[in-house]
């Protein structure tokens, strides 16, 4: 089981792997926790820079759980799909961090929103420009994973 675990984890730059265990957390531990224990009183959930509360954060929760689950099957797999997938829902996240930052009574303008969305922009683009490394499922057996590393090592240079 582990030698599969770290044959799948070999497929992708470190970077993606940590996408992985994001996405995975957030699947697993998070967002459970958020839609079934967490009251309502205190259910707050953002799309697009905007702060949703109450039963309408709930639904947003059970979206994001829906996103993160095909997130953590998506890397887990590779598959095709997340490209542009992930790259776009990464794309929003910087745009609703710069809305929120910049729109909100709360926020702390738009120098400061520019800053904290600049990293998800540039994981964005990382993200779009990774579209060979999305080349769906593999065999685990070594001479094909092999093979696969290797066409992803000749797409990525």
């Amino acid at each position: 089981m582990l030698s599969i675990i770290h044959a799948r984890l070999k497929l992708r730059p470190w970077w993606m792997n940590a996408l992985l265990l994001f996405c995975a957390f957030m699947t697993f531990l998070y967002l459970p926790w958020d839609i079934f224990i967490k009251p309502l009183s205190q259910d707050q959930e953002v799309w697009f820079g905007f702060l949703f509360t109450g039963w309408s954060a709930k639904f947003g929760a059970v979206l994001h759980w829906c996103v993160y689950g095909a997130g953590t099957w998506g890397f887990w797999k590779m598959r095709p799909w997340m490209h542009p997938g992930a790259a776009l829902y990464t794309l929003q996240i910087a745009l609703g961090m710069l809305i929120w930052s910049s729109m909100d009574e709360r926020g702390s303008g738009l120098i400061n929103g520019l800053l904290v969305a600049t990293p998800f922009f540039a994981l964005a683009i990382v993200l779009f420009r990774s579209s060979g490394r999305f080349i769906g499922d593999v065999s685990l057996d070594n001479e094909p994973v092999q093979l696969k590393r290797e066409q992803l090592n000749e797409t990525s240079e």
